[in-house]
């Protein structure tokens, strides 16, 4: 009777756990469906997760004036516990993946991924494009933060990677009460249309040897620039590509485009450089394998078009300089990139936002960490905190584009968790970054 009478309760206490387990998902279900101006599903994401959720929120297509229109912006939930911190994802462009970040691995965290307004699936019927601002994008990203807030109310993170990093950046300098922490990675901090501090680090970062190898292979690249184009127009015909530009100027962009992208993926070996006597084809194999054409094709452009309106607009980017082969390319100027841009849309650039950000980094920002490669291109216009130490920033030694927190030195790993621990007010598994 003892024995049936355990297994009873046994069975009593599982349904129980279940219908709790139930109502909490339930429960959670409902709170997210009844935030205003939002539709929510549930549906099947990355699996460490509790649960997963995809949300729509209503945006008004400019926040001054809502008559102006409204868009759908997408929004990931990724939830394990009410009573853990969340991180948010703040992505650049769209959304690339429903897999959790290395934040929110690293302190357990939930985690919320919200797209960037004009990309992919959060885009109005009509691209009005003045209305694509850091100014317009933070606050949708308040928007979605404020109404969270009101079901998670532990310690809140912002985070994203590249131009996501940047979007972390400006989203925190209009609303920088709206989380507690905030850790950029690789963010540029572009002070010109064309930052000319590119040009700058691409003639002294690493070491000598390797930057000759790289100018010596672009010299050969445009010496056998005949014998390339015909492979470009192969592999365009293979690819599907399409250059409004030509073949020629996207081949002369794209020889210019190697040593920025060299340095700042850091995936190709100098080892694997070709010399001059290189056959066409393996020059042109090397290439493309380090800078993909796809990068100054039509429909690719496209798709980042809002990227780089922004680029030319307001956040700033970089040219190509013409001048060290100007024997071989014949170009009045440095090469930019207004081909880019929307069709009858100006691209007049804007300083006054980088400058505002600018001077709040080195005055009042606070809490904020930031992630840099030492080699990364982008490394050349990071962050200039000036003395600023209410925040702090880490660069890793030789690093690339894909520096991570687990991608430091175990010495600068543990500081940097340090740092977090302090600013958060808890404790953190530092091994967890071996298993990321």
């Amino acid at each position: 009777m003892k024995i049936k009478k355990f297994r009873y309760l046994l069975v009593i206490t599982l349904m129980g756990l279940m219908a709790a387990c139930q109502t909490q998902t339930k429960d959670l279900l409902t709170q997210l469906s009844e935030l205003p101006n939002v539709s929510v599903e549930k549906i099947v994401g990355d699996t460490t997760f509790n649960g997963y959720y995809e949300m729509w929120f209503t945006q008004p297509i400019d926040h001054e004036n809502p008559k102006l229109g409204t868009f759908k912006q997408r929004v990931l939930l990724g939830h394990r516990d009410l009573s853990k911190p969340m991180v948010v994802e703040i992505q650049g462009y769209n959304i690339w993946t429903n897999k959790a970040g290395e934040l929110s691995k690293l302190i357990d965290a939930n985690q919320l991924t919200i797209e960037h307004r004009y990309f992919k699936q959060s885009r109005p019927d009509s691209l009005q494009w003045d209305k694509l601002t850091i100014k317009q994008a933070a606050a949708d990203q308040h928007t979605v933060i404020q109404a969270l807030k009101k079901i998670y109310e532990n310690k809140w993170i912002t985070t994203g990677i590249s131009k996501g990093g940047q979007t972390t950046i400006y989203h925190r300098y209009y609303y920088p009460d709206d989380v507690d922490v905030s850790v950029p990675y690789v963010a540029p901090m572009n002070l010109n249309r064309e930052d000319d501090r590119i040009h700058k680090h691409l003639a002294s970062v690493g070491d000598e040897l390797t930057r000759k190898k790289i100018k010596d292979f672009q010299i050969a690249c445009f010496e056998k620039k005949t014998d390339l184009i015909p492979l470009l127009d192969k592999l365009a015909k293979e690819k599907d590509y399409q250059f409004s530009i030509g073949l020629e100027k996207a081949l002369d962009l794209n020889i210019l485009e190697y040593s920025f992208s060299f340095w700042q993926w850091g995936n190709t070996n100098s080892d694997e450089i070709p010399g001059s006597d290189a056959s066409p084809e393996d020059l042109f194999q090397h290439l493309t394998k380090a800078s993909s054409f796809s990068f100054f094709e039509d429909k690719d452009i496209i798709k980042q078009q809002p990227f780089f309106y922004q680029a030319l607009t307001e956040i700033g980017m970089y040219s190509y300089e013409v001048s060290p082969f100007k024997k071989y390319i014949n170009y009045p100027k440095d090469l930019t990139f207004d081909f880019t841009l929307p069709k009858g849309v100006e691209g007049t650039f804007r300083p006054e936002s980088m400058q505002a950000v600018n001077h709040w980094l080195q005055s009042d920002a606070e809490k904020i960490l930031f992630i840099y490669g030492e080699y990364d291109t982008w490394s050349a216009t990071q962050v200039d905190l000036n003395g600023n130490d209410k925040c702090k920033k880490f660069v890793n030694p030789a690093g690339a584009h894909s520096t991570r927190i687990k991608s430091f030195p175990p010495e600068m790993q543990k500081e940097i968790v340090k740092t977090l621990e302090t600013w958060l007010e808890m404790d953190i598994d530092e091994e967890k970054l071996i298993s990321n």
